[in-house]
């Protein structure tokens, strides 16, 4: 039996459990999931502890029950309030009540879905999957009588009242917002919606309910990836919005701290992360440490987007993957992280000793195409004698 079938049959035993030894699985998970697509989905979603490895019988009751909830999601954040039964008496679209629902969705409009619909159009450019019509789209917007798809409400046929003035007791002024994202994604007609559409609504309401938060550029890059796998797994296409959005949930709940400026400082915060990976390629590589500071390189140069993106821009899609798979499944799921990006700094060690600030900079934003094994079994080591 060849290495890869006596692997598969290892993985499939350990999954296949009523009770899945979690521990194992992680390990097993750590040295990549077997090349077959249709592992990934379960794979990441015991990852996530959105599957409770310890209940398996119980799966089927706990999805329905989430995959109701989301349903739900949609109906209350992204149908407007025209679709509703709204009485116009009390709430009226001119109204400038704080507490108006009208006000609420204007607000929104330009607070952050005008940012999420420009993010959505142009995520993952290399590959057509995005542009693609969704297996699945959502019965309740895409056959809808009345249009409520997300993008018409930062369109400039549709977005021609948001702000209401009012200066003393004079009349109300209207401002007409007249902004769009630049259409990269052409959205599809009616019955069908894109991948990207897709994406737009699940950031849309993680927004709204993260009120604290909100939408901030670049989780467009963390939760396309999640997408991607449950979507394009025949298996798993139906239900993959519901469970890639309480996935990215599960996720964003680890590394909220990267993209609150409060929490910077922290330890968990981006900048606290930044001083790790300093930390660590001091200890690992004096040398290239200190070449990068003789030119005044900072890890805010490169390392900000590496950390804060989970480096789902520095690599091809496939290798992403391949990446999210042992960082998911470490227990140090974010130290192991800092140990790829030291292991990606000291692979072109001899690059940066040679180059000069120029072409390190240019070297490090830009990483060059590398065997991902490479590099994980690099920050294997640097974890191990860490």
């Amino acid at each position: 039996m060849s290495v890869y079938k006596s692997r598969l049959k290892e993985f499939e035993n350990l999954i296949k459990q009523d009770e899945i030894d979690i521990k194992a699985l992680k390990k097993f998970i750590h040295s990549g999931i077997p090349e077959c697509a249709k592992y990934r989905p379960i794979c990441w979603k015991l990852l996530f502890n959105y599957l409770d490895p310890k209940r398996k019988n119980n799966w089927e009751s706990h999805l329905e029950r989430q995959r109701n909830n989301y349903r739900n999601l949609i109906k209350d954040f992204c149908i407007p309030p025209s679709c509703k039964d709204v009485d116009l008496s009390v709430d009226h679209p001119l109204s400038d009540n704080i507490d108006s629902s009208w006000s609420t969705f204007f607000k929104d409009n330009e607070t952050f879905l005008l940012q999420i619909d420009k993010d959505a159009r142009r995520l993952l450019p290399d590959i057509s999957f995005f542009q693609e019509p969704c297996k699945y789209p959502c019965d309740i917007v895409v056959n809808s009588d009345t249009e409520i798809r997300l993008h018409h409400r930062v369109a400039p046929s549709t977005l021609s009242s948001a702000n209401v003035e009012r200066k003393g007791v004079g009349i109300k002024k209207i401002n007409l917002i007249v902004k769009r994202a630049p259409e990269n994604y052409q959205a599809m007609q009616k019955g069908q919606e894109a991948n990207w559409e897709v994406v737009e609504r699940m950031l849309f309401i993680y927004a709204k309910l993260n009120s604290g938060q909100g939408y901030v550029q670049g989780m467009n890059e963390i939760i396309g990836p999640i997408y991607y796998v449950f979507a394009s797994n025949d298996e798993h296409a139906e239900f993959a919005e519901a469970d890639c959005f309480w996935c990215f949930t599960a996720l964003m709940s680890e590394i909220r701290d990267f993209f609150i400026k409060t929490l910077d400082e922290t330890d968990s915060g981006i900048r606290g992360m930044m001083n790790k990976l300093t930390r660590m390629l001091e200890k690992k590589d004096i040398h290239v440490s200190n070449r990068l500071k003789e030119q005044g390189i900072f890890p805010q140069y490169y390392s900000f987007r590496w950390i804060s993106l989970i480096l789902s821009q520095e690599f091809d899609l496939p290798d992403v993957l391949r990446l999210w798979d042992s960082i998911l499944a470490d227990d140090s799921r974010f130290e192991y992280l800092i140990c790829v990006c030291c292991a990606m700094i000291i692979l072109v060690r001899d690059q940066i000793l040679e180059n000069d600030f120029e072409h390190n900079v240019k070297l490090l934003q830009n990483y060059p195409s590398m065997d991902i094994n490479f590099v994980l079994s690099r920050a294997n080591q640097l974890m191990e004698s860490t």
